[in-house]
This record gives structure tokens, C-alpha cells and sequence, in this order.
């Protein structure tokens, strides 16, 4: 896909949207996922610190003591991370097995018998450790109170988040990958009716058809219908406009006729010069208005269609045989290897123009020898001649844009001009070079086709196949 593609777009506007949101939602995870571990600590610690002041006595010389300790091993486990503390304000002080030598540093703080404080501080190893303290009063008479935290080392806590962010990551990673798949297929069934009408035009200059499917989604129904409607209204001013051309440059046959009538009388009179003139004058002029009328008649032609496909030789014998019978070929012997059954994507009537007046030009310079080859893989037709040929400083004059090539000498009336104006209404092309006998060598191709008998590529090769058929 290109970077100006409207499927790259799409693909990579969604792509980057389902990254966002999942790059979102994850994080929102990951916090969420925070906060109930957070919650779930405190529920614990504030379990295990209810055991711990259910389990607390004091003996007959009114010390405290534990006799039933919480009951989770990790209190027995040295630095289990899980600890309980109790002190009280004369000095005394217990602590779990898992503290071993250590104790927890509390802050100052006096908290209610009905208040839970929770505090993050440095616990054992300098580990960062979560306490839930809170203080009772053990004997009213003395007013002796007692201290009891229980602590969890954080340690953990952040190890699971963690280990659920890289286990997250991984699921959105997976997650993410499904999405773009199916963000890909997504946009691709979505633009599949423009690639239905993409081929459709591409139908429509092969002449296969002549307007778009209407078997279209709604959305683009309304496109359709305007370019088929657009379709129709240039196929009328096409029309319109070949009939008045026509119009025009048939009236102009009365003055021409009436032109070259003056020239004879002229001539008649000996005035051969002014007779040249207007005969040169009328002549050009016909030229001029024969070659409106073949670009009349090919505008709006379709390329390519099958019914314009044309059997080449066949065509190409009626052509020798009727130039074999004019006094410009009298001299000259023809040669041609066409392969039986090759069809060319062209109208008979413009296709025996064109290798008409290629065949004429060639005859007309030949010394002895005019030969005709045709290829169908690659697809070309040369015309060839062992005459003086054309210099290779004129080769690329009359190739170059605005060049004409019938500025040589007459020709049949419609002049390698028009030959190069009916190639391109088809798709083909033009090409001149030397030849094996001598002469010139005049190649017609499609115009991705290598005029030099070089093979397109295979891509190239596929369409120039669905516009040619072999019998």
C-alpha cells in the first residue's frame, strides 16, 4: 500500500486508535488492579490485627501476653514479610517471630480504641512495609494502654501489580494484533465496492462495457449513477461533435473539387506554375480535411473491446494483394509472417489504415523488398523496407511531439500523422529504427509493450493478453 492509499489511511487511523484505547484501558487496568490490592492489603492487615488484640491477656502481674497469636505461619517465618508488633506505655513490647531483631518504627500517634491508623514506613531491611496500628485500653484501674500494629511488606504488593502489568501487556499486545487484523479486513470489505468500480472503468476504456455495475452499495450508489449519467451526456456530445465535424470537412469538398477544376484550366493555359500552386494549396487542404474526418470518425471509438478485435491476416493479404496491383509497388516483392489466428484489439477499417499507409510508405522507398512480421508475446507488428531507410538525426524529430511524419511525400491521403493519432486512440504506439534489410524498420505496440520486441513484465504481459485473442 502506497502513502497516499486511502486503505493505508484507514488501516493506520484505526490502528493507531485501538493502540490509544488499549494503551488507555491498560493503564486504567493497571490502577485499578493497584487500588484493590491496596484494599485488599488493608482488609487483611485489619483481620490479622483483630486476632492479634482478640488473643491479647495480661497476667497476674498485669503484663500483656499473647496467648492466642494470629493464626497465618507467616508470622512464625522470619522475615516472612508479615509482622505484628504490641508495646505499651510502660515500655513493654512483643513482636512476631518474623520481625527477628527488628521493630517497627511507628509514628507518634495515639490512635482511638475504635480508630485503625494505616501508615507506609521502613520496615525490616529497609523494606517499605504497610502498618494498621491501633490502641486499646487493657486495665481501666491502671489506665494502661496498649499499642498494636500489624505490618505487610509492600515488597509483594508491588511485585504482583507488576507481574499483572507484564502479564496485561502481553494479553493487550495479542488483543491489539486480533484488532488490526480485523481493522485490516474491516477496511478492506468497506473499499472492496471501489475496487468493483475501479475495474469497472477499467472496463469501460477496454470497451467491455459502457457503464459502471449499479449493483453497488447505497453509499456509493449515488456516484454511480452521476458517473453513468456523465458517461451518456459524453457519449451524446461525442456524437454530436463527430457529425459536425463531419458536416464541416464534407463541405469543403465542393470548394476543393472546385479548386483542383481551376487548377486544370490553368494548367490548360499554361500557367503550370500557378496551376502548382493551387493544386499544392487544394492538396494540402484535402490532407487536412481527410485526417479531420479519421479523427471524427475515431472519437469516442472504445479501445480494445472485443468487438473491435480484428484478425490480422486476413487483413494483412487484402492489403498486399490490392498495393501489389499499384504502379508504387510494381517493383517490389512482399514478405509476410503473420501468425494464423492473431487478433488485434482494433476496428478493421482503422487497422487497415494504419498498416496500410505503413505498407504504402515502405513500398514507395523499397528497392526490392517490403516485409511484414507480427508477434503476438510481445505484442507487436513491423513493417520493414531494404530502401535508403531514414537518417537517424530525422529519427528523433518526427518521433518528438508536434512532429509529422508525412511531411516526407504523399501518401495515402492519410499520412503517418493520422497513424500516430489512431495508435494512441487505442493505447498503442509508434516506434522508427533501422532494419535488417537496410531500411526503415516502423514498429506499432501497445504501449506497454516494448516497441523493440522486448517482453513487459509479466503484469504488463496479463493485460496485454485480455486485449488480444489467438485463434
Amino acid at each position: 500500500m502506497r502513502w497516499g492509499s486511502l486503505r493505508l489511511r484507514l488501516v493506520a487511523a484505526g490502528t493507531v486508535a485501538l493502540l490509544v484505547a488499549l494503551g488507555v484501558a491498560g493503564f486504567d487496568m493497571v490502577v485499578l488492579f493497584k487500588r484493590h490490592v491496596a484494599r485488599t492489603l488493608a482488609a487483611d492487615l485489619d483481620i490479622h490485627l483483630r486476632q492479634l488484640l482478640n488473643g491479647l491477656e495480661l497476667d497476674p502481674e498485669g503484663r500483656i501476653m499473647v496467648s492466642r497469636p494470629p493464626a497465618d505461619p507467616r508470622f512464625t517465618v522470619p522475615l516472612s514479610g508479615l509482622y505484628w508488633q504490641i508495646s505499651d506505655d510502660r515500655g513493654q513490647l512483643l513482636r512476631s517471630r518474623s520481625l527477628w531483631d527488628a521493630i517497627l518504627p511507628l509514628p507518634i500517634d495515639e490512635p482511638g480504641p475504635t480508630d485503625v491508623h494505616q501508615h507506609e514506613l521502613a520496615g525490616p531491611d529497609g523494606a517499605r512495609v504497610l502498618v494498621a496500628e491501633r490502641g486499646i485500653l487493657m486495665n481501666p484501674e491502671r489506665q494502661s494502654r496498649v499499642r498494636a500494629a500489624v505490618a505487610y511488606d509492600l515488597d509483594g504488593a508491588t511485585s504482583a501489580v507488576r507481574t499483572f502489568a507484564k502479564d496485561l501487556s502481553i494479553a493487550l499486545a495479542v488483543l491489539a494484533f486480533i484488532l488490526a487484523v480485523g481493522t485490516s479486513v474491516q477496511v478492506s470489505l468497506g473499499l472492496r465496492p471501489l475496487a468493483v468500480l475501479r475495474r469497472g472503468v477499467a472496463e469501460i476504456r477496454s470497451g467491455k462495457r459502457r457503464h459502471l455495475p449499479v449493483e453497488v452499495p447505497t453509499e456509493v450508489a449515488p456516484l454511480v449513477e452521476e458517473v453513468n449519467a456523465l458517461l451518456d451526456a459524453q457519449q451524446r456530445e461525442i456524437t454530436r461533435s463527430r457529425s459536425r465535424a463531419a458536416d464541416l470537412a464534407h463541405g469543403f469538398k465542393t470548394p476543393l473539387a472546385a479548386l483542383a477544376a481551376d487548377a486544370a484550366r490553368l494548367r490548360e493555359l499554361g500557367q503550370l506554375e500557378l496551376a502548382r500552386n493551387v493544386e499544392d494549396v487544394a492538396d494540402a487542404m484535402s490532407r487536412q480535411v481527410d485526417r479531420e474526418l479519421a479523427l471524427a470518425r475515431l472519437r469516442g471509438k472504445v479501445r480494445g473491446g472485443p468487438e473491435a478485435a480484428t484478425e490480422l491476416a486476413p487483413l494483412v493479404d487484402a492489403l498486399l494483394g490490392t498495393l501489389g496491383r499499384t504502379p508504387a509497388a510494381a517493383h517490389v516483392s512482399f514478405d509476410g509472417a503473420v501468425p494464423p489466428g492473431m487478433r488485434l484489439a482494433m476496428d478493421r477499417t482503422d487497422l487497415a489504415e494504419v498498416l496500410g499507409n505503413l505498407l504504402e510508405n515502405a513500398a514507395r522507398h523499397a528497392v526490392s523488398t517490403v516485409r511484414i512480421f507480427a508477434s503476438v508475446s510481445p505484442l507487436f507488428v513491423s513493417v520493414e523496407d531494404d530502401g535508403p531507410g531514414i537518417p537517424d538525426a530525422q529519427i528523433g524529430r518526427v518521433l518528438e511531439r508536434g512532429g509529422r511524419l508525412d511531411e516526407q511525400g504523399p501518401g495515402s491521403g492519410l499520412g503517418l500523422a493520422i497513424v500516430q493519432d489512431v495508435l494512441e486512440a487505442y493505447g498503442w504506439r509508434l516506434q522508427i529504427g533501422r532494419s535488417e534489410l537496410g531500411g526503415a524498420r516502423i514498429t506499432i505496440a501497445p504501449a506497454l509493450t516494448s516497441a523493440a520486441g522486448r517482453p513487459a513484465p509479466s503484469r504488463q504481459r496479463k493485460e496485454m493478453r485480455s486485449i488480444l485473442t489467438a485463434g
